[in-house]
This record gives C-alpha cells, structure tokens and sequence, in this order.
C-alpha cells in the first residue's frame, strides 16, 4: 500500500473516532444537566422490564427523583396520576441519568417502567408540613385572567389540531403522497403548541404522539400509531398504504383531546410549572436526537413548542411584572435568545434535523437550559407553588 493510501485509511480512521468522541461528549453534555448522583431524595433504576425500587414512599412537597437507566433502550420515566402525568423525563439513553424535581401533594401515583408495556410502579407520597404549606400558598385572585385567556388558546388550539388531522386524512384518502407529508407537517404544529398540557393526558399521548423506541417492537410495534406512525409511513416507507385507519384514529383521539382541554382542571401551580418543565424536556430529551425522524422536520416542530411556552410565558409575565421587573426582562431576552437561534437554524435550509450540526444542537440546547431556569424564578417571585 502506497503511503498516500496509508494516509488516507488513517485519517479516515481518525475522523471516526473523533465523531464517536464527539457524539459522546454532546449526550453528557446535553445530561449532565440532570444532576449528579446522589443529591436526589430518591434514586429509580430503570432495567428492560421492571424499575427498582418498584414501591416508593416520600414525604409531600417539592421532591427530587434520580433515574437510571440500566436498560439498552432510551426511556421516559412519569408520575401519573390516574391518567393525567404529573411530571416526566423523556429520552434518557441507555447508561445515563436525568433528575427529576416536583412539586408532589399527599395521595397515592403511578409510575412508569421503562417500555410502555412493562408494569407499572407505585409512589405513595404522605402529608408533611411542606406539602399543608404549599397548598396554603395558591391563590387564585391574581391569576384569573391568565388562567381564563390559557383556556381561550387550549381550546383554539385543540380545534385547530382536529382540523389539520382531518386534512392529513383527507390526502392520505386521495392516495397523494406529497399532500400528505404536506398535511403532516403542518399538522404536528397545533398539537406542538398544547403540548404543555396535552402530553399530560398519558392514556391519549401514548395513542397520539408514541415514539417507535418506546415501544418493544418499536415500528412493528401495534400500539405504534398516531403522529409518528403515519410519519413512518409517509417518509420512511414512502407511501399511504395501509395508513387511513391510523388518520382515522388519531383525528379520533384528537377530537377526544380538544374535548379535555376545554374541562381540564388549570391552577396557578400548574400554569407557572408549565413553561419551564416544557423548556427543559426539549433542552434535554427533544433537541439532542430530535422526535421527527423520518420527516426530519424538527426545527419547525421546535417553533410550535417554543410558541406554546411563549404563550404561557407571556401570560405570567403579566403577573410577575410588577412583583419582579428584572426577572420580567430576563424572560424577555431569553426567550428570544431561542427564537433567533431557531430562526438562524432555519434559514439555513437543512434537508433535516439530521444534517444540522452537534454543535450547534448543543448550543440551542443550552439556551432552552437557560430559558428553563430562568422561567423556574417565577415561583419564588411570584410566591406560588
């Protein structure tokens, strides 16, 4: 071999471990966030089928979960309580950790397991003085403007994702591809904007938006359907076949949805949680990999998501404004901040999600971990749990 080629075979070689090292500098990077071990009040192990411990019992109030998954498989781990999720972390590859923080009232909770299908777990939280005096601190007064305009955009929202999915069943009907992958596209963005709230719904999530990685048999999986589904088949199998009874189904489900959102119980400690839990699930489990990846559309899907938290932003800023005008600017900045970084990404025309850089990915990550503490002081500013 000439030493040219030999040049060459090396540097080939070196390329590849500097792009293994790299992706795996960006996965801790994009956890290590999370926090580190042991400073949470109670450690969950996730493994394939089963989480350990699989019985948990703390105290009310605000309490924190490290969960590790010790699975081949990256996992969501949730709270839920009856079928509405509490709170949740998503898309934690395998060997690594995410902390989780909630506020928690006494009563008894569900738990995820890794894979959709595994059993679920308990946690059983008691009263404690914190919890008596978190409860106490809530009042509405101050919040009923916010809290009725949220409404007014939940349910605009809702209608406007029924509407969208009728129209991607209507394409998918006529057997046209390319009004089809249109129709999706535009179709994800309605729900991304309720997500908040809307992926709270666990029993009608885990129909609309399931991830195929989620699933033990992942795309043949038969509980994979909704959004992700016909994306699968629209982008990766290139075709409308079979796919009218997932349309079906998931405009179904979203007529379902839209019907919640105008009953769903709302508070001021939910709607000041929102924003910043939603800013921290895309900083952590959304932009690392992306979601949509077989149309690879992410960045748009991002635009909708971040609309959504600048809408709920927007609404307790109205109330933070005269408590804390200095933390009112900062939310100010950051969030644009993320806006122009999207915007800057997008103008630059990526065939798809997967073509945009690791660097890059980490650095809007970053923002949105920045948005993400900023809007977690409104609590304290505001003095609502």
């Amino acid at each position: 071999m000439s030493s040219s080629s030999t040049g060459i075979y090396l540097a080939i070689a070196g390329a590849a471990v500097l792009a293994a090292a790299g992706g795996a500098a960006f996965w801790y990077a994009s956890q290590k966030n999370a926090g580190s071990p042991g400073t949470a009040d109670q450690l969950v192990t996730v493994n394939a089928t089963t989480c350990a411990p699989n019985a948990i019992t703390v105290p009310g109030g605000r309490r924190s979960f490290e969960i590790v998954n010790a699975s081949d498989r990256p996992i969501e781990w949730e709270i839920l309580d009856g079928v509405m999720v509490v709170a949740e972390r998503e898309n934690i590859a395998p060997g690594f950790r995410a902390t989780l923080e909630v506020q928690l009232q006494p009563g008894d909770y569900a738990i995820t397991c890794g894979l959709l299908s595994n059993p679920r777990g308990t946690l059983t939280v008691t009263a404690s003085d914190e919890a008596s005096a978190a409860a106490s601190e809530v009042t509405l007064r101050k919040f009923l403007g916010p809290l009725s305009e949220y409404r007014v955009y939940l349910v605009m929202q809702g209608n406007a994702a029924v509407k969208s999915a009728e129209a991607l069943r209507e394409a998918i009907a006529a057997g046209d591809l390319d009004a089809a992958r249109a129709a999706w596209r535009q179709a994800r963005l309605p729900y991304r904007r309720i997500e908040p709230l809307a992926y709270r719904f666990s029993d009608l999530e885990e129909r609309i938006d399931p991830r195929a990685a989620y699933l033990e048999k992942r795309e043949q999986d038969p509980a994979f359907t909704g959004y992700h589904r016909l994306e699968y088949g629209l982008f990766a199998q290139d075709s409308t076949d079979g796919l009218l009874p997932v349309a079906d189904a998931l405009v179904a489900d979203l007529k379902e949805l839209a019907q919640r959102l105008k009953q769903a119980p709302l508070d001021p400690g939910l709607l000041i949680e929102m924003p910043g839990e939603s800013a921290l699930q895309m900083a952590q489990a959304q932009v690392p990999e992306g979601e949509n990846l077989y149309a690879g559309n992410d960045l748009q899907d991002f635009g909708a998501s971040l609309e959504g938290i600048g809408k709920l932003a927007g609404l307790l800023r109205q109330v933070v404004a005269g408590v804390d005008p200095a933390l009112d600017k900062v939310i100010d900045q950051d969030l644009q901040a993320v806006d122009a970084r999207l915007a800057a990404l997008r103008d630059r025309g990526f065939a798809g999600y997967g073509d945009v850089p690791r660097p890059e990915r980490e650095q809007l990550s970053a923002d949105l971990n920045r948005l993400s503490e900023t809007l977690r002081k409104l609590q304290p500013a505001i003095g609502i749990n």
